[in-house]
C-alpha cells in the first residue's frame, strides 16, 4: 500500500497549497462534500490553514466546511440505498472497513443518531456512517440533525479555537485532534447521561 500512502500525501500537500488559492472556499467545499462519501482526506487539512489566515472569516469558513460536510453526507446515504452492492461495498472494501460496517450495522436501529452523531465529530471515517445510515435506512430526520449539529461542533469549534489562539492552535489541534475529539464526545454524552438521571 505503499503507492497509496505517497498517493494520500500528494493529495494531502495538494490541499495545503490550495488552502491559499482564491478559490479556497469552493474546494473547501468540494473536499468537505467528497469526505463525507468517498474521500480519505478531512476538510480539516484545508480548514486550519484557511482560518488562521483569514481569522475575520472564520465562521463563514467553518459554515462552508458544515453544509458541505452535510450535503455529502446524503450523497454517502444515497450510495447506501441505492448502490451498496455497486459501489459502496468496493469502497468500504478499498477502505478496510468493511468489518466495522457489519459490527455498526447492528446497532443501527437503537443507536443511529448517536452513531452519526459520534462519527461526525470524531476522526472516525464518516463516509462509513453516511453509507451504512443509507443501507440500513435510518430515519432521514434523525440523519440530519445528528449530522448538522456533530459536523457543525466540530467545524466551530476548530474554527473557535483557531481564531481564538491562532498558530500554536494550530499545532495543538493537528497533534490532538482524536483525542480531544473523542474527550469532548465522552463530556458530552455524560452531561446527557448527568441531565437524564439527576
Amino acid at each position: 500500500m505503499s503507492w497509496f500512502n505517497r498517493f494520500v500525501r500528494l493529495v494531502y500537500d495538494w490541499m495545503l497549497d490550495m488552502s491559499a488559492s482564491p478559490y479556497a472556499m469552493w474546494f473547501l467545499a468540494l473536499v468537505a462534500f467528497a469526505e463525507s462519501s468517498f474521500f480519505p482526506i478531512p476538510p480539516d487539512i484545508m480548514l486550519i490553514p484557511m482560518v488562521l489566515a483569514m481569522p475575520a472569516k472564520a465562521w463563514r469558513i467553518a459554515a462552508i466546511a458544515t453544509i458541505s460536510s452535510v450535503v455529502g453526507g446524503y450523497f454517502g446515504y444515497s450510495i447506501g440505498v441505492f448502490f451498496f452492492d455497486l459501489i459502496a461495498k468496493p469502497i468500504l472494501s478499498f477502505y478496510g472497513y468493511m468489518q466495522q460496517f457489519d459490527v455498526f450495522k447492528e446497532y443501527y436501529h437503537q443507536w443511529g443518531a448517536w452513531i452519526v452523531f459520534g462519527a461526525g465529530i470524531t476522526p472516525f471515517p464518516y463516509k462509513v456512517i453516511t453509507i451504512a445510515s443509507g443501507v440500513v435506512h435510518l430515519d432521514l430526520i434523525t440523519f440530519t440533525v445528528a449530522s448538522v449539529v456533530a459536523r457543525g461542533m466540530r467545524f466551530y469549534l476548530v474554527a473557535w479555537l483557531l481564531k481564538k489562539y491562532g498558530a500554536p492552535m494550530k499545532e495543538f489541534i493537528e497533534k490532538h485532534l482524536g483525542i480531544l475529539s473523542v474527550l469532548f464526545l465522552l463530556l458530552l454524552i455524560g452531561g446527557f447521561l448527568a441531565i437524564k438521571y439527576l
